[in-house]
């Protein structure tokens, strides 16, 4: 358990340090290429996402699940193996991919081809994607290194080269480089754990077959965290999906702790799946406990700020974001239970079917939603057709584990925590009555939110740290 606060402490930590760059580089970006150029990266980026995913075809999943389970052996042979076995199938997905991309780009996308062919980098990088090694590894400090000395890089070259509204492309290339630098760097560690080897056709028809199980929730996924952003951008312009971007910049901040968490459940709890029912429960309780711990203050947190947030942090053009960021931010308790439950019980165990039919519910979901509410409400009716989607995914799974696990005590802590949501929240309301200034007002409201949340809960951050724990 020691060894996995740990990895939960290096996860967080790096993503806490990952979206300091954000808030550092977006304020500029805003107000440097304006509304409608972000509306244009965030679409040609949706399209580009999608080559991605169908390359990766589940194996990230399918490839930290395979590693963690083989690693338990200490068989180097044995997870060399594995290893070539799934790689091999991604290098040729992502191959498949990328020259149905560039057909793609070269007879289909006329608007925007000199951002679209940039774009390609992305689809590259995923060719040299190995994250899932070290993750089933539970190697997490080469990935958070190398991620920390890309994303410094690339904070300086934004500065450098991004100058107007002209320099989308410039904008454009240094985020797809940055990222396939990012995976070109995992690979300088690769003989120290694995080596390649010769493997048999029927094997990696055999990963083929179980990562298009875990390909569909995938897809699915993607629809409604992707496909509103394609939508948004071909129903109602790129304008209104640059609101919609930078919106749900800030939202995933939060959910960002959250797939931090699961990308250290996912391989834990497959190394040790067949651990007796009340240590898997106890470790569930454990990992909401600290999502909610994490996830808590932000939601309430940008319940009570969101409008001078948007205005401070992206400009006057972006006031229309912080509406956007109130309504989504239900988003973020639906998706940190799902992930929990998704991360820590159904890929280890292998339950692929009860997480691929919830995706596929809520992607259909979102689907009319969107078709329904884009046309008439625009960026907000995007909003509906998320939220309606992340729920239905939680209430699905939840539905489907319950006889299985004991869903009632590892969820028990969700209401006392939404209590000192509310009360933080309204204290933090308070504050900004008094302060006249925008600035100085988010400024305080938001010190003030962070101090009553660590007292209100500093018995459980004790106890996680290893300070607490002799109790009769």
């Amino acid at each position: 358990m020691k060894e996995v606060n740990k990895n939960f402490i290096y996860n967080i930590l790096y993503q806490v340090f990952i979206y300091i760059i954000p808030l550092i580089t977006t304020p500029y970006i805003s107000r440097v290429l304006g509304a409608n150029n972000i509306g244009i990266y965030s679409y040609t980026y949706s399209i580009v996402s999608y080559f991605m995913l169908a390359g990766l075809l589940g194996i990230n999943n399918l490839g930290s699940r395979s590693i963690a389970q083989t690693n338990s052996l200490n068989d180097r042979e044995k997870l060399s193996y594995k290893f070539t076995s799934i790689y091999l199938l991604q290098f040729i997905l992502c191959v498949i991919m990328l020259v149905l991309y560039l057909i793609f780009s070269i007879f289909v996308f006329q608007d925007y081809r000199t951002i679209f062919f940039i774009q390609t980098i992305f689809l590259v990088s995923t060719m040299f994607d190995i994250n899932w090694l070290y993750f089933g590894l539970e190697n997490f400090k080469v990935t958070i290194s190398r991620n920390i000395i890309i994303k410094l890089l690339s904070l300086v070259l934004i500065f450098m080269f991004v100058k107007q509204e002209q320099d989308l492309w410039i904008y454009t290339l240094i985020m797809s480089l940055s990222t396939l630098l990012s995976q070109l760097y995992l690979w300088l560690f690769v003989k120290k754990y694995v080596s390649f080897v010769k493997v048999k056709w029927q094997d990696l028809l055999a990963n083929l077959k179980q990562a298009l199980i875990l390909f569909i929730p995938v897809i699915a996924y993607s629809i409604y965290r992707v496909m509103d952003k394609t939508m948004l951008g071909a129903m109602s312009g790129t304008t209104e999906l640059g609101y919609y971007e930078n919106a749900e910049k800030i939202i995933n901040i939060p959910i960002s702790f959250i797939t931090a968490i699961g990308t250290v459940l996912l391989p834990h709890m497959s190394k040790n799946k067949k651990i007796q029912s009340k240590k898997y429960t106890d470790q569930m309780k454990n990992s909401i406990r600290l999502s909610l711990t994490l996830i808590i203050p932000m939601m309430f947190g940008l319940l009570a700020i969101a409008n001078d947030f948007a205005i401070v942090f992206f400009g006057e053009e972006f006031v229309k974001s912080g509406n956007i960021i109130l309504l989504l931010v239900p988003c973020i308790l639906f998706s940190a239970i799902s992930n929990i439950i998704r991360t820590s019980y159904l890929i280890p165990q292998e339950k692929d079917g009860i997480y691929v039919k919830s995706t596929i519910y809520g992607a259909v979901l979102n689907l009319i939603f969107n078709l329904i509410f884009i046309p008439q409400f625009q960026a907000y009716g995007a909003c509906i057709g998320t939220i309606i989607a992340e729920f239905t995914v939680m209430f699905y799974q939840c539905i489907k584990v319950k006889k299985e696990i004991n869903l009632r005590e590892i969820l028990s802590p969700i209401f006392s925590y939404l209590i000192k949501g509310v009360i933080m929240c309204f204290i933090v309301i308070l504050v900004g009555q008094f302060i006249p200034t925008i600035s100085l007002r988010l400024f305080l409201q938001v010190i003030t939110g962070i101090f009553i949340w660590i007292a209100m809960n500093i018995s459980f951050i004790e106890e996680f740290f290893g300070r607490q724990r002799k109790k009769a």
